[in-house]
Parts: structure tokens; C-alpha cells; sequence
């Protein structure tokens, strides 16, 4: 059984700094795209980062371009979001995400991906 676990939200302030991470277990992990998302207090789920396959191709959300990254450890099943200027509005639930292949259409999408995390609570004060 697939299963996604994450760790490492907590409350900071404007400005800082913060890593989520993200243990899967259950399959094989190298040929997946892995991908973090964020559903925000009264707002829709929406797209945040992803990384593709063993190349670890990445991509983001324009809102968090520049300040996050994310990364991807084949050998120990696990992906990090490194957040950093962290603002008000980054303030949500970030759920990890994995997508078997095929991988056709988007990405970034929520609905196309297989499996997922119970989320980690991220509060910025101002």
C-alpha cells in the first residue's frame, strides 16, 4: 500500500524560512512525478511545486516561483519543499501528492495524481 507522510509545518513569520518533507512508501519512486500542493483557509486546492521522474525535472506555481524549491531523494523516497520568504498568504494545508504514469495532460493538476498525503498545517504571521 502506497502511503505519502509529511512533516515539518509549524508557525513562523513573515520572512522565514521552512522545509516540508515528504516519505513515501509502498512502490517504487524514481518514476513518478511528486508534487506539492496547498489548500489555503476557504480556498480551492491549488498547485504549488512538482518534480518529474529520476531527472527530477521541476516546476512551480508562479506565486512561489523563486522562493521555494523542491527536491527529490530517489534513493530514500522522499521529497522536500523548501520554502523560504515566507508571506501571510502562503499560510495553508500543504498535501503532498504522487502521480503514477502515464503523464499525460497536466501536471498540475490535482486529479491526476494517484496518491496522497494528510497534510501539514503551515501558519505565517505577520
Amino acid at each position: 500500500q502506497v502511503q505519502l507522510v509529511e512533516s515539518g509545518g509549524g508557525l513562523v513569520q513573515t520572512g522565514d524560512s521552512l522545509k516540508l518533507s515528504c516519505a513515501v512508501s509502498g512502490r517504487t519512486f524514481s518514476n513518478t512525478i511528486m508534487a506539492w500542493f496547498r489548500r489555503a483557509p476557504g480556498k480551492e486546492r491549488e498547485f504549488v511545486a512538482g518534480s518529474v521522474g529520476k531527472f527530477a525535472n521541476t516546476y512551480y506555481a508562479d506565486s512561489v516561483k523563486g522562493r521555494f524549491i523542491i527536491s527529490r531523494d530517489n534513493a530514500n523516497n522522499t521529497v522536500n519543499l523548501q520554502m523560504n520568504s515566507l508571506q501571510p498568504e502562503d499560510t495553508a494545508v500543504y498535501y503532498c501528492a504522487l502521480r503514477l504514469p502515464p503523464f499525460g495532460g497536466s501536471s498540475s493538476d490535482a486529479n491526476s495524481y494517484d496518491y496522497w498525503g494528510q497534510g501539514t498545517q503551515v501558519t505565517v504571521s505577520s
